[in-house]
């Protein structure tokens, strides 16, 4: 069955970085866009960015522009969001998603 697994969130500093992964499984990962969402407490999902199946091709939401970058290595069914000079505003749960499917979450706290 399909299946995406995120990982990589954890506790970051303002001003710091955090990358976060994205495993696919279950499905040709290169044949299906790639997108990522969070949702901060207490507020609904948000989009963040997505990815074409093979790139370069990729979107963002304003407030990730310039400090997220979606990307992908379809060799190994995983995508990624690198995110620089996190905010305290960008604490959420974030998740993996292809359409109807949506991985667990991995949770980024920023805080100092």
């Amino acid at each position: 069955q399909v299946q995406l697994v995120e990982s990589g969130g954890g506790l970051v500093q303002p001003g710091g970085s955090l990358t976060l992964s994205c495993v696919g499984s279950g499905f040709t990962f290169g044949n299906y866009a790639i997108d990522w969402f969070r949702q901060p407490p207490g507020k609904e999902r948000e989009y963040v960015a997505s990815i074409a199946s093979t790139g370069p091709h990729t979107h963002y939401a304003d407030f990730a522009k310039g400090r997220f970058t979606i990307s992908r290595d379809n060799a190994k069914n995983t995508a990624y969001l690198q995110m620089n000079n996190l905010k305290p505003e960008d604490t959420a749960m974030y998740y993996c998603n292809r359409g109807s499917f949506w991985g667990q979450g991995t949770q980024v706290t920023v805080s100092s």
